[in-house]
């Protein structure tokens, strides 16, 4: 199937060059629409936020790219004693992700279509498990916490074999 290899090598040329592999699972937290495009040719206005926030927040931490279905951050879920962790600056760069859609919604009133926060990741035998942690509506307000608690939940849930 094509795009399991493609996620494959995505997610294994970012382990590679990542410099935040020491103790952690390697995940990608997509943000895709349930229809239509959230890309940079159909979202000029969401992108002009996001790559405002990219450009004031850098951070060697994570990778971003562009899909046609929406934007996809690759990033480590830390393992700590207490669970499996998040970076606020990934919870925020979520947030800023989200929020542009909406704000972009409010000039073009075709971008009625939800949004769904994915978590993809391998599970310990090396196959891809994808969890849909959060579905937005277009005219839905989110805040960090909510986003937190639901990609955390959901790492939870796929991970949990591993945090042992």
């Amino acid at each position: 199937m094509a795009w399991e290899d493609d996620f494959r090598k995505r997610m294994d040329v970012f382990s590679a060059s990542s410099s935040s592999s020491y103790n952690g699972i390697p995940v990608s937290i997509k943000i895709r629409t349930t229809k239509g495009c959230y890309h940079r040719e159909h979202s000029p206005s969401a992108y002009k936020i996001i790559d405002s926030y990219l450009l004031t927040h850098p951070c060697d931490d994570y990778s971003f790219k562009e899909h046609e279905s929406g934007p996809e951050i690759l990033v480590y879920f830390a393992l700590a004693t207490s669970g499996i962790t998040l970076a606020k600056s990934i919870i925020d760069l979520i947030t800023v992700i989200i929020k542009a859609r909406k704000e972009e919604r409010k000039l073009d009133d075709y971008r009625k279509s939800p949004l769904e926060l994915v978590i993809r990741g391998f599970d310990e035998n090396g196959m891809i498990r994808e969890e849909i942690s959060l579905k937005i509506d277009s005219e839905q307000d989110v805040s960090e916490s909510l986003i937190e608690k639901a990609i955390l939940s959901s790492a939870n849930k796929m991970f949990s074999k591993r945090k042992q």
